[in-house]
């Protein structure tokens, strides 16, 4: 599917996403005209799905950062249909996900300070559907982070 062109775009892509298709060209040893061609291909076939502005949350006054471990009322038809919904409803969640196994969803959230957390979780949290558990985890440091594929 891809080549190794292809991989040589990608990993500057990667590294540089805000560079001109131009600079892309020469880092990976193509003409421009051919690595713009590759990379509207590969935008085509959702391959590069996007450039995006990522915004430091920290930065914003965000200190607390916590995942919560989630078991859900599995006999409910549309239990994990209905905690989505409702998660995603609530700004401070940054990202649902969703498991086979003990545990069902994990959510990770962030708040200004445990204050904030509490009122999160006491009027936002505990009121989503379908939630018979919840674990949670007070995140520590960050050891790594990356979003690059390897190429």
């Amino acid at each position: 599917m891809l080549d190794d062109a292809d991989r040589r775009i990608l990993r500057q892509y990667q590294a540089d996403p805000a560079a001109s298709s131009a600079q892309l060209a020469e880092r990976a040893g193509l003409t421009p005209a051919t690595c713009w061609r590759r990379l509207e291909r590969m935008q085509a076939q959702g391959i590069i799905r996007g450039v995006r502005g990522v915004i430091d949350w920290r930065a914003l006054g965000y200190t607390v950062e916590v995942s919560l471990r989630i078991t859900l009322d599995k006999s409910a038809p549309r239990a994990f249909d209905d905690f989505a919904a409702g998660a995603r409803k609530i700004p401070e969640v940054l990202e649902i996900q969703t498991f086979l196994g003990q545990v069902d969803a994990r959510l990770g959230i962030i708040a200004r300070d445990v204050e904030h957390y509490q009122e999160i979780y006491r009027e936002k949290i505990l009121t989503l559907p379908h939630i018979t558990d919840i674990d949670a985890l007070m995140h520590v440091a960050r050891v790594k982070f990356d979003e690059q594929v390897p190429l």
